[in-house]
């Protein structure tokens, strides 16, 4: 199949420009072309109540409970949180804490199925003819379903869909950038799902009320730009096909915003506020899945892949599957790798445990070698301005080491910590080696431990002053109750039989 040329994809009049960025070896061509497999159920499933924005869902099945494929076994707390399914049939064997698929190594509450192997659905959530539902329905079908940011946030889905109601939206800007090295899933599902994708974008715009709908690809996918643009509209709603730059950090949403329609969303504002939401492809292919056939998110695509791995191959796996298993499922490792992740080489997370589970944010599984590992001795900063040229928002990541490693998190605020965020560029331009996430990742924990414990004082006093009002006021319903029982006993003693004469003058008494 012959492909359009760069130059007619990218229309730069239609792109704007978006400071800094980097280009790091992109790694794609291992998986590229690895059409997306089909991975059997594994004989265990780990699946966390905590694997979403917002509260952790509360457990509904108990230790030797029998479970269906897509039964509900987490129920969303509050307004922020999301539902959890099974990701198959079988045996639930235990209800309780799991290493969290995270660097702290932490446990979190868990509830661990083992497979009965016959993979049986359970009733599935009731279908929706988004043609005829209304935008409350669509959401609280999304809701149900559990579905979540499947770039990696993991935010929930009905959340963000439900700021129709607080802002005048114009714009679904469906992500498709996929900036990070070696990832391709999200490639893969544009290219071999295209149809659902668009379809699953049209029913989140019919329930936001926007007129328009972009998707926004990376310049080096030219087979996905070429399989979405086959469909000029999603359920009557104008749909287009934005060609970014291949630039990272290309796809955070509010340097995408930036470059597709040239609007610059303020520092600690949400892109909403200019009247466009931000959804990853996924995201998108699971709205289609739970809406037009009743089907929870309990599975996802995801990359494996770095040298470290035997075949690396673009995977859809049940949620909680063991990483170990995934690995094993590509052939295993080929040899000890100096790093294993969870996400990209960029954002990723570390893990040492491979028995952690897959959960709905996770994109990829890379397990790299040394030599993509780019290890080498940190060194002094020279003020090269690196970092700056590099960093997407504008920010002066040295000056915000330097005040962070002289203890000074407040003067790191006020030059821009805040709005940092996280993409690792600074880090992968300077030539100090210098791990600035990392110190900034620190400083962010730090000041939220000290807000933490702001907040706790206060709410300490509040409670406190709260006390003391209530004892005052229990003190002055004692004084006044006292009061009234001294008055009445005046009264009723003022009304007993002699009391007037007792009151009369010796000389007027009866004789």
């Amino acid at each position: 199949m012959a492909f359009p040329s760069l130059a007619a994809l990218l229309r730069p009049s239609q792109i704007f420009a978006v400071r800094g960025g980097v280009h790091p070896e992109p790694g794609k061509h291992l998986t590229a072309e690895a059409e997306v497999l089909d991975m059997p159920v594994p004989p265990l499933v780990r699946v966390p109540l905590q694997q979403h924005s917002g509260a952790m869902a509360e457990p509904l099945v108990r230790r030797d409970d029998i479970v269906l494929k897509g039964q509900l076994i987490g129920q969303a707390r509050g307004a922020m949180s999301a539902n959890i399914h099974a990701p198959t049939s079988g045996r639930v064997i235990a209800v309780g804490h799991f290493t969290a698929p995270h660097p702290s190594n932490l446990p979190i509450p868990t509830i661990t199925i083992r497979s009965d192997g016959e993979d049986r659905w359970g009733p599935r959530l009731p279908r929706l003819r988004p043609e005829d539902a209304n935008p409350d329905e669509i959401a609280a079908q999304i809701e149900r379903a559990g579905i979540v940011g499947l770039g990696g946030a993991a935010f929930p889905a009905a959340v963000k869909l439900n700021q129709r109601r607080k802002y005048a939206l114009d714009l679904l800007l469906l992500n498709g950038a996929e900036c990070e090295p070696y990832l391709t899933c999200d490639d893969r599902l544009m290219r071999e799902h295209a149809e659902g994708l668009v379809d699953g974008a049209g029913i989140m715009a019919r329930a936001l009320g926007v007129s328009r709908i972009v998707i926004a690809v990376e310049a080096n996918k030219p087979e996905a730009i070429a399989a979405l643009r086959r469909y000029k509209h999603a359920l009557g709603i104008a749909l287009s096909v934005a060609v970014v730059p291949t630039q990272y950090p290309m796809g955070s949403a509010k340097h995408l915003v930036l470059a597709v329609t040239g609007k610059e969303t303020p520092a600690r504002a949400r892109t909403a506020e200019l009247g466009v939401l931000v959804y990853n492809v996924g995201t998108a292919h699971a709205v289609h899945l739970a809406v037009r056939y009743g089907e929870p998110l309990i599975s996802r695509i995801l990359t494996v892949s770095g040298r470290a791995i035997a075949r690396p191959a673009n995977v859809r796996v049940l949620i909680g599957t063991p990483v170990a298993d995934v690995i094993a499922f590509c052939g295993g490792l080929t040899a000890e790798p100096d790093r294993v992740l969870l996400g990209g080489p960029m954002m990723g997370l570390p893990i040492q445990n491979l028995r952690v589970p897959v959960v709905k944010g996770t994109c990829g599984i890379l397990a790299l070698s040394a030599a993509e590992t780019r290890a080498s001795a940190q060194m002094p900063c020279i003020r090269c301005g690196s970092c700056v040229q590099a960093c997407p928002c504008g920010l002066t990541p040295f000056e915000m080491n330097a005040r962070i490693h002289a203890g000074d998190l407040d003067g790191a605020v006020k030059v821009g910590l805040m709005d940092c965020i996280a993409c690792g560029a600074c880090a992968y331009a300077c030539p100090s080696s210098i791990p600035l996430v990392q110190a900034f990742d620190h400083a962010k924990g730090k000041l939220a431990e000290t807000q933490s414990r702001k907040h706790q004082q206060e709410e300490t006093r509040r409670l406190a002053i709260a006390r003391q009002a209530r004892e005052a006021a229990m003190a002055e319903a004692k004084r006044q109750a006292m009061a009234r029982r001294k008055a009445e006993m005046a009264a009723r003693k003022a009304t007993e039989p002699g009391a007037a004469v007792a009151e009369l003058p010796p000389a007027q008494a009866a004789p």
